[in-house]
């Protein structure tokens, strides 16, 4: 049988070489609180859901793929893509796309200081 979840993404980490610039740039650029906390002797600062079953992540430190060559993930904005892309230039990161509008909703492609792309969604 065919498995179809209802949420195929369940988490994400993205790898940063700074957690305290990294977690700067995404309070700013997503105008959210992140936690930074230690598991197991591992740091991190926390992407947190609305609910317990939301799916959310994690910055640690790490070694960013190269550009063009990881992943794309995509989080949400609390307002129009436009005024996420100025905070995006003001805090140091590099936007590599137009807005681009899909049924669900609008988005555009960035660059972290890092390099990582991550897409900043507006929803419908």
């Amino acid at each position: 049988m065919p498995f179809h979840p209802a949420n195929p993404v369940v988490w994400t980490e993205i790898p940063v070489r700074d957690l305290t610039a990294a977690q700067k740039f995404y309070q700013t650029v997503l105008g959210i609180k992140m936690n930074r906390n230690t598991m197991d002797g591992f740091e991190m600062v926390d992407f947190k859901a609305a609910t317990q079953s939301g799916v959310a992540g994690h910055l640690y430190v790490g070694e960013p793929a190269t550009k063009g060559a990881g992943p794309t993930v995509h989080l949400a904005i609390p307002d129009k893509v436009e005024a996420a892309l100025d905070r995006v230039r003001a805090a140091g990161g590099r936007v590599v796309s137009p807005v681009i509008t899909i049924p669900p909703g609008r988005f555009a492609k960035i660059e972290d200081p890092d390099g990582n792309s991550i897409g900043l969604f507006e929803p419908a």
